[in-house]
């Protein structure tokens, strides 16, 4: 089968596309023919190496896969052959896939057959593929976690990319005032589009500064910050007393430097959120289909264009999911 092979770990040129194994489902297992799968900044760290993780080269990422089951192993009832799937990327016992395990930047993947979510008519498969890993991540993040309620004040930094994008339409149905940031006036702009009621490019101002002056220096209930390093700093002093400061990553860094004066003086809340929980694609799935969600996709590529696709990434000249058909 056709896949996209990271050779060993670096730049975006040790990634090809190349034959590699079809796999065969085994007991309680799925062979699944993927139609879609959308890229997160995870596969960008999967094919750079992440510390202390050793995969088995070559490699395939890809984690948020939808497609159709092609075969069945012995003991599985719960899904047949021509079934529309969509893939929870958390695998029982080996981690998560495309990270852990073999992914789904491929013809074929194959996951254990719990791992399966039927996936409606009325639901494409790039919508699906646009869920579980940005979606669930902020569903977790915002609702579970953070328990954003109607009327208060969210910033979300880095809005632009799929979690910010998922944040912003998420908050936007929890009745939240959202501030959102982004690195340029063209993605401002899309994300005023997409319901923020104010938005910021931080790559003009410091926006603390401009969360200040737009709660008339109360600063916002909760922000969003899984950048990490780079404004981690900014995103404590925009928070207001008793406010919460959500974070699931750190995209530019972990050793995020923190005055804890503003910590304590002001009684901030600093919340991480990992993954989603159990019934959260399934809840994601019904709000797309009752039509109260339509996930933000910037583009389609083919599998051969895995490279650019991971420029786009790193570049960051995308607004949205980037989803890939092999």
């Amino acid at each position: 089968m056709k896949a996209a092979l990271i050779l060993e770990h670096g730049d975006r040129n040790n990634v090809v596309v190349g034959d590699y194994p079809k796999p065969e489902a085994g007991h309680g297992e799925v062979l699944v023919r993927v139609k879609a799968v959308s890229l997160n900044h995870l596969d960008i760290f999967v094919r750079r190496g992440i510390p202390g993780r050793k995969l088995e080269l070559p490699h395939i990422s890809g984690g948020d896969v939808a497609g159709v089951v092609e075969e069945i192993g012995s003991g599985v009832t719960n899904v047949n052959p021509g079934d529309r799937v969509l893939i929870d990327p958390h695998i029982p016992g080996k981690g998560a896939l495309g990270e852990d395990t073999t992914g789904g930047l491929a013809e074929y993947v194959k996951v254990p057959a719990i791992n399966l979510i039927p996936l409606p008519e009325d639901i494409s498969f790039d919508e699906a593929a646009a869920l579980p890993i940005a979606y669930g991540t902020a569903w977790r993040m915002l609702i579970t976690q953070g328990r954003l309620q109607a009327n208060e004040t969210i910033v979300i930094l880095g809005a632009s990319g799929g979690v910010g994008n998922a944040a912003v339409l998420i908050a936007k149905l929890a009745g939240a005032r959202i501030i959102a940031a982004a690195g340029s006036d063209s993605k401002a702009e899309k994300l005023k589009e997409l319901g923020a009621d104010h938005v910021i490019n931080y790559s003009k101002t410091d926006f603390s500064k401009e969360v200040w002056a737009l709660t008339d220096k109360q600063g916002a209930d909760i922000v969003v910050d899984y950048t990490g390093k780079a404004t981690w700093p900014q995103s404590i002093k925009a928070t207001r007393k008793g406010g919460r400061i959500l974070t699931c990553g750190a995209t530019t860094g972990f050793e995020a430097v923190t005055d804890l004066r503003y910590v304590w003086v002001r009684e901030i809340s600093i919340i991480g959120s990992n993954g989603w929980g159990e019934g959260d694609l399934h809840t994601l799935l019904d709000l797309v289909s009752r039509k109260k969600l339509k996930p933000v996709i910037d583009r389609v590529l083919p599998l051969e264009e895995i490279r650019e696709a991971h420029r786009l990434i790193e570049e960051r000249e995308f607004f949205g999911k980037i989803i890939i058909h092999p």
